[in-house]
């Protein structure tokens, strides 16, 4: 296991509606990973990405994110319950 401090983990801004990683490797190719919500981050970055604050991670390259203020894009965080019929429509 690595030796991480607050200050060598570096935590970039979520663009809104951003899904997929966007770090490049040696080579330029991105990684284009999954970003999930960590449900259990560690100390350390909690404190670098500052407390409160939901820290997304790349499933692949393990980059961590912040959300981007006002973005309504994470999936089950933010959403309005309509009623739907048996056809599917939403009620109004």
């Amino acid at each position: 296991m690595r030796d991480l401090s607050a200050d060598t983990i570096t935590v970039r801004e979520k663009k809104r509606g951003q899904r997929a990683c966007d770090v490049k490797d040696e080579k330029g190719k991105l990684c284009v990973g999954h970003l999930k919500l960590w449900a259990a981050p560690t100390e350390e970055a909690i404190q670098a990405a500052g407390k409160g604050v939901a820290i997304y991670r790349c499933e692949r390259c393990h980059a961590l994110y912040r959300p981007a203020s006002g973005d309504d894009s994470s999936a089950g965080l933010r959403y309005e319950k309509r009623p739907v019929n048996v056809l599917g429509d939403f009620g109004k």
